[in-house]
C-alpha cells in the first residue's frame, strides 16, 4: 500500500472512532430510531470514503454532521414522519454522586429534555447541536444552512423560552438549572 493510502485509511478510522457515537446520537434524535440512526451514520461514513479531497480536520466534523443531517432528512421525507423523541435514560451521572443526587439530576435532565421537545424544530435542533454535539455557531450554520447570526438568535431565543418554561416548574433556581 502507498503512504497516501495508509494516511487516508488512518484518517477514516480516526473519523469513525471520534465521531460515530455522537453522530448516531444526533441522527437518533432526528429520526427517533436507533437502528435508522446507525444506518444513517454508516451511509455518512460510506460517503466519506470516496470523498475527494477529504475534508480538512477542521471541516471534517461539520461535513459529517451536514451529511448526517441531510441523510436523516431524506429518510424523514421518504417515510413522511418526524419523530424527535428523547429518551430520558440517556444521562449518566457522576459515579461520585450520591444515589439521591443522581436521581434528582436524572429528573432535572428529563424535565429539561421534555421542555426542549416543546420548542420549535429549528430552535430544538440548534440547541442540540450546540449543547449535545458541542458544535460552534459556525459549524451549526454550515450544517443547518442558517447564517451564523441566525444560529445565535435561535439559540438565544430557545434558551430564553426554556428558561421561561422551566421557571414555574421549580427546575430553574436562581438563573440556573437546579
Amino acid at each position: 500500500m502507498s503512504e497516501q493510502t495508509d494516511r487516508r485509511r488512518a484518517m477514516l478510522t480516526k473519523a469513525l472512532e471520534e465521531h460515530s457515537d455522537v453522530l448516531v446520537g444526533y441522527a437518533r434524535k432526528l429520526l427517533g430510531d436507533w437502528d435508522l440512526a446507525r444506518d444513517v451514520v454508516q451511509d455518512v461514513m460510506v460517503k466519506l470514503i470516496p470523498a475527494e479531497p477529504l475534508p480538512a480536520d477542521g471541516a471534517l466534523k461539520s461535513w459529517l454532521f451536514r451529511v448526517c443531517r441531510n441523510r436523516a432528512i431524506d429518510i424523514i421525507r421518504k417515510e413522511r414522519r418526524m419523530n424527535f423523541l428523547e429518551s430520558p435514560g440517556e444521562t449518566t451521572p457522576d459515579p461520585a454522586m450520591s444515589p439521591a443526587a443522581a436521581v434528582e439530576l436524572g429528573d432535572t435532565v428529563s424535565g429539561v429534555l421534555a421542555m426542549l421537545d416543546t420548542l420549535p424544530t429549528n430552535q430544538r435542533e440548534v440547541l442540540r447541536l450546540k449543547f449535545q454535539a458541542e458544535l460552534s455557531y459556525r459549524e451549526i450554520a454550515e450544517i443547518t444552512g442558517h447564517s451564523v447570526s441566525n444560529v445565535g438568535f435561535l439559540i438565544h431565543t430557545g434558551i430564553r423560552k426554556l428558561r421561561d418554561k422551566l421557571r414555574p416548574t421549580g427546575l430553574l433556581v436562581q438563573g440556573g438549572v437546579a
